[in-house]
């Protein structure tokens, strides 16, 4: 037993030591944003009429018992369920509630143009370009290598990005082979 307490209070020690210096060194992760599609499961804990699955819809929204409409897409699940906790409070003392994704419906990417299985394709990680050509089966003999594009839609504008299949597939320019986003269409010409 005292051999057990040390070994877990060495561990602490250890990682209160390293932990500020790892947290420097690894590249900060960002929270997973809701988005129209995804299925959230909805609970507040020992009340099974508020313990739902809800669809987030086309328009970003999620409809609730007693709180009715309100905006899921674009937050995170601590944002969500924070904000659910607020208006629930006065119908519900002190609430416990918990908010999951059960499915992500939303992480789609579109590759299309000259591969071998062009579509759209549901994302369960994040991946870049090359890795989203190789689920597109790859490009076809006649593709244009050196001319795919990328866009992004940011708001109001859509963004471009290019990419040059024989350099990042020779190891250079590898900054083209970039993480995509959630509605990213590739154009292979």
């Amino acid at each position: 037993m005292i051999r057990k307490t040390f070994l877990i209070s060495f561990c602490y020690t250890i990682f209160a030591i390293f932990s500020p210096v790892l947290a420097d060194t690894l590249p900060a992760l960002e929270d997973y944003r809701i988005g129209t599609g995804d299925i959230l499961d909805i609970s507040v804990w020992k009340d099974p009429a508020l313990t739902k699955q809800v669809i987030v819809l086309p328009d970003g929204k999620i409809h609730f018992p007693l709180v009715g409409e309100m905006v899921a897409e674009g937050r995170s699940v601590a944002e969500l369920t924070s904000e659910l906790e607020k208006k629930i409070v006065q119908y519900v003392p002190d609430p416990v509630l918990s908010v999951s994704v059960t499915q992500i419906g939303s992480m789609i990417l579109y590759v299309i143009g000259k591969v071998n299985k062009p579509g759209h394709f549901l994302l369960n990680s994040r991946i870049n370009v090359l890795q989203a050509l190789s689920m597109a089966g790859g490009l076809n003999p006649f593709a244009k290598e050196k001319e795919i594009r990328i866009y992004r839609k940011d708001g109001d504008k859509t963004l471009q990005f290019m990419f040059n299949y024989r350099d990042v597939s020779e190891g250079e320019n590898l900054d083209q082979n970039i993480l995509l986003h959630r509605g990213d269409v590739i154009v292979v010409p």
